[in-house]
């Protein structure tokens, strides 16, 4: 504890250092609020966006934060619902089993831009004859346009945006910017309050319906969405702990065992030493990229699979020689001698005589380690060979690329990811070049 106290008390010394442990402790923050918030197979659930899952999410939105670094005011998502809202419902008449009935659905729209999607759903509940509606768009000029006429069964999307009658009916422009266009310049949309009247009628008494309108917006959330919809912000959080559980696991499984097999190499000598530096050197001519492509696309794309292999041949990389040379050094030292004087066990010097010496320099290249192998995985899931499963910051970056997110405006997709990547490669990086400072003597006074 002393020791933990004064290496501490060094730490503070360096603005570097804290700088980097106030942004390692922002990230961990975010990878525990990530589990806690979306359990993994929920994470795995919404980012396969089956059933449905994103239908209320405008495509390619940008997050809503954008509206403070621009001068014009793009519209958010705005989402009405007749079942959560009973004020919006007036019944107009309710005789034997019939029932006519009107849910307004009222909104005040005051924004630059227009609405990329306009979609109404619609439930209903019947036996033989399902209610029927008549929808009226009414523009804040007091123009009065009805939309359609249909019968609701179980489950009914009216995709006000894709009716084509309806486009025609505007001259050609879309609904989505027909229906707020100004009359006097369709370039700009007209601002104030807008409604949408679904005028029902129910033909049996325990016949009902309810109705969702969405309006999409070009702004989504805080972090934006994709192209299926998907809420970016799933993966941005879940990549934070994917990303340290991967960087950490690979810097601790290649570093620790590396610097075991380097002491018993050394103290052991002989045969055993000898197999290891040839097992190292065949190793350190093995492109560890290349191999991990072959091992995604002809084995397996797990990323527990590629962490296996990652450990694998770090253990018998360069690391070792670098340990090797420094356990000569102690082996010959007088400790040593004493400790074998007394009967210690070849296991019990490696382990509390040996190893111990060495881990002043094995702290700080461990922590500079850990971005490294956070930045490899990221490498595979832009080349499209991650794990299909899991969320992360590099499949985000993969999902960009191939639906050209650059050429089409999209820059927070990109941005968001590379920021979180940049920001856990600078934590663990001013940490480890502070602790390689606080360790190494030879390096304080520079």
């Amino acid at each position: 504890m002393n020791a933990i106290k004064r290496a501490f008390a060094e730490i503070k010394k360096y603005p570097s250092a804290m700088a980097g442990i106030a942004l390692i402790s922002l990230l961990v923050v975010l990878a525990v609020y990530a589990l806690i918030s979306i359990p993994y197979t929920e994470a795995i659930t919404l980012w396969r966006g089956a059933d449905n899952i994103w239908i209320e999410n405008p495509r390619n939105a940008r997050p809503v934060w954008v509206n403070y670094f621009s001068r014009a005011k793009m519209p958010e998502t705005m989402i009405f619902r007749s079942k959560d809202n009973p004020e919006v419902r007036t019944i107009l008449e309710d005789v034997e089993g019939f029932r006519a009935d009107q849910i307004v659905f009222e909104f005040d729209y005051q924004y630059d831009g227009f609405p990329t999607e306009i979609s109404l759903f619609m439930t209903s509940t019947f036996e033989d004859i399902g209610p029927s509606v008549t929808i009226t768009w009414v523009k804040p000029d007091g123009t009065t346009r009805e939309l359609t006429s249909m019968g609701v069964v179980k489950e009914t999307n009216y995709r006000i945006s894709q009716d084509e009658r309806l486009t025609r009916q505007l001259g050609g422009l879309l609904p989505e910017r027909g229906l707020f266009a100004d009359p006097e310049n369709n370039q700009v949309p007209l601002k104030g309050t807008y409604k949408m009247i679904i005028e029902g009628l129910v033909f049996e008494e325990d016949s009902d319906y309810d109705a969702n309108l969405i309006v999409y917006g070009q702004l989504h959330g805080m972090a934006g969405t994709d192209h299926r919809r998907r809420d970016i912000s799933v993966a941005l959080l879940w990549g934070t702990p994917v990303a340290l559980a991967f960087g950490l696991l690979a810097a601790v499984g290649s570093t620790v065992t590396t610097m075991i097999i380097a002491a018993a190499s050394v103290w052991y000598g002989g045969w055993i030493d000898s197999l290891i530096r040839r097992i190292t050197e065949v190793v350190m001519i093995l492109p560890l990229l290349p191999i991990l492509i072959m091992i995604s696309l002809f084995y397996s794309q797990s990323i527990w699979v590629i962490l296996g292999v990652i450990i694998l041949l770090g253990i018998f990389g360069s690391g070792i020689l670098t340990y090797r040379s420094m356990f000569l050094q102690i082996k010959e030292s007088g400790y040593i001698d004493a400790a074998r004087a007394y009967g210690a066990s070849s296991f019990r010097i490696i382990i509390r005589y040996m190893i111990p010496k060495i881990f002043p320099v094995l702290v700080p290249q461990f922590v500079t380690l850990v971005p490294s192998y956070v930045f490899l995985e990221a490498s595979l899931a832009v080349l499209g060979l991650s794990d299909p499963l899991l969320p992360t910051w590099g499949k985000l970056l993969n999902d960009a690329y191939a639906n050209g997110a650059l050429y089409k405006g999209y820059f927070y997709w990109v941005l968001e990811p590379a920021a979180l990547l940049m920001i856990t490669g600078l934590g663990f990086a001013m940490l480890g070049f502070a602790l390689d400072r606080i360790f190494n003597p030879r390096l304080r006074g520079l």
